[in-house]
């Protein structure tokens, strides 16, 4: 199906491009959204009489998106969620964790904008991308730890993950003497 774009669309076109995308991608996603329209001739002519209205409220939402986006840009977000030993969470940590906690760091943002392409499955520091705007994308760092005191420390750039070294010399004394005492109990049987 042929669609006029009506807003920037990443990976298909800009405002007024004329794209041929599938037909579902465009009935469930692109017309509902408001984001094209199809490419008949009643609505070419109706698209060109407007192209200056639609054009002139993109650039207003992305000055707004670029606003916001210059304080959001290089903040860091603390989550806490609970954790094995090893620094797995118990859960992931997707896109709706992530917009509630830009909303309640006094930012407006809905989980649509939130770029995750895997969610997140363990502690520490992670870059997350926002889209604000399909021209206006910022990184933020999400802090995910058990406590907030083990935020802080990661803030800092302390390792909160504790690697166990075994001493494998120690360890094979300890088998082998194991095993003796079992051979000698083998033995009196």
């Amino acid at each position: 199906m042929e669609v006029i774009l009506l807003e920037r669309v990443s990976h298909l076109g800009q405002i007024g491009d004329t794209v041929r995308v599938k037909d579902g991608y465009a009935r469930n996603f692109l017309l509902p959204r408001g984001k094209a329209l199809r490419a008949t001739d009643t609505n070419k002519k109706r698209f060109e009489n407007q192209r200056a209205q639609l054009e002139a409220r993109n650039l207003e939402l992305r000055t707004e998106a670029a606003a916001v986006g210059e304080k959001l840009g290089g903040q860091t977000f603390v989550l806490i969620r609970q954790a094995g030993e090893s620094g797995v969470l118990y859960g992931s940590v997707a896109t709706r964790d992530v917009a509630e906690v830009l909303t309640q760091g006094g930012f407006t943002v809905n989980r649509q904008q939130i770029v995750l392409h895997t969610p997140i499955k363990t502690l520490g520091l992670h870059a997350v991308p926002v889209a604000l705007h399909p021209e206006v994308e910022v990184t933020v760092t999400l802090n995910v730890a058990r406590s907030p005191e083990e935020a802080e420390r990661q803030g800092r750039g302390e390792e909160v993950i504790a690697r166990e070294e075994i001493d494998l010399d120690e360890l094979g004394l300890e088998v082998g003497a194991a095993l003796a005492d079992a051979a000698g109990e083998d033995d009196e049987a």
